[in-house]
């Protein structure tokens, strides 16, 4: 199982505290929404820092999933992850949590850079996420491939949608190795920015051949279909027709999970959709939202690198977000009491 599912992503220290409406209004942001830093979000983080409520917690929506699935998994290293750091007291920080999480990261380390931040701005149960990429922007495609071996070790690999912005070029050559071995790459929308910004949306469209299981939330789902001119209110048409797309692959077919909070997840694949049902979770139990999408993904390809089928892998998905959604950030207790079939 030794690196078993590798992910390639942009890793970031979170810096999570509770915030009022007015905080939200000075920075312009929404609740359950994720956006680039713009210069205006800058003097935020300092602010956030400043409360007496702030966590840090290694994060970036793809670490956050390694790490979940490196924790339901609980074999070392079946794990791995690259992406890029600056040389600091932060992504030294970083480093060490992932290595204690059991997860083998091989970051690389940009030393004129410091280490990206994510803003985790909390109202409630809901989050917004304005990320700060800095160093996690300067990953390189050369690094990728002098480190290779864990793409070659790896059965499945994934790729978040945030790192369309980062780099194109890794996500092609670690996409094209998957179809041409049979291995099972996976992707994530991310965030509705990822298919609203055309240069990003090509990124996408150009690996949608590649991939082999595609995440989304609702509102990704909805952003795709708007940006494809396609019905927005139906999504499990939505599902049907992105696992409908072309294919580079033939051995098996496109897969498209679309979670929608505390309502079913929608499973489209070999023409039909299927819906999951979410359990219950009492509102009160509720700390925070923040790192339950990564979660699920997390849980889901815990099971599906051993060749579970979707309805475990779901229920697997919806274990660990369950878990981190009674939790502050993504975090979870040292063990899981996941009941494996």
């Amino acid at each position: 199982m030794e690196g078993a599912i590798l992910c390639l992503g942009n890793p970031l220290l979170d810096v999570s505290a509770s915030v009022d409406s007015e905080f939200m209004a000075k920075y312009d942001l929404k609740p359950a929404n994720q956006i680039l830093a713009e210069p205006k979000h800058l003097p935020m983080y300092e602010e956030l820092a400043a409360k007496p409520s702030v966590e840090y917690i290694a994060g970036g929506a793809g670490q956050n999933s390694i790490r979940v699935a490196q924790w339901m998994l609980q074999v070392p290293q079946a794990t791995a992850y690259m992406g890029c750091i600056g040389d600091d007291e932060f992504g030294r920080t970083m480093t060490a949590t992932a290595k204690a999480d059991g997860v083998n990261v091989r970051y690389m380390v940009d030393p004129s850079t410091p280490t990206g931040t994510c803003a985790v701005c909390i109202t409630g149960i809901e989050r917004s996420l304005v990320a700060n990429l800095a160093a996690a922007n300067n990953f390189k495609a050369d690094f990728a491939l002098a480190n290779f071996d864990l793409v070659e070790a790896a059965r499945i690999i994934y790729c978040t949608g945030f790192f369309i912005t980062v780099s194109p070029d890794s996500i092609a050559a670690v996409a094209k190795h998957a179809a041409e071995h049979d291995k099972i790459y996976a992707m994530n929308l991310s965030a509705p920015f990822i298919v609203q910004v055309p240069p990003f949306k090509k990124v996408l469209m150009d690996s949608m051949p590649y991939i082999d299981f595609l995440f989304a939330n609702e509102v990704e789902a909805a952003a795709f279909a708007e940006s494809e001119g396609w019905d927005a209110q139906d999504l499990e048409q939505v599902a049907l027709k992105v696992s409908r797309l072309p294919k580079a692959n033939g051995c098996r077919p496109r897969t498209v999970v679309f979670t929608q909070g505390a309502q079913p997840s929608i499973v489209a694949v070999g023409g039909r959709t299927t819906l999951y049902p979410v359990p219950k979770i009492a509102p009160d139990l509720i700390v925070d939202t923040n790192g339950a999408g990564d979660a699920f993904v997390g849980g889901f390809l815990s099971q599906l690198v051993y060749g579970k089928d979707v309805a475990e892998c779901c229920r697997a998905g919806n274990y660990a977000a369950s878990v981190i959604i009674q939790r502050s950030g993504c975090t979870f207790p040292a063990k899981p009491s996941f009941k494996w079939a």
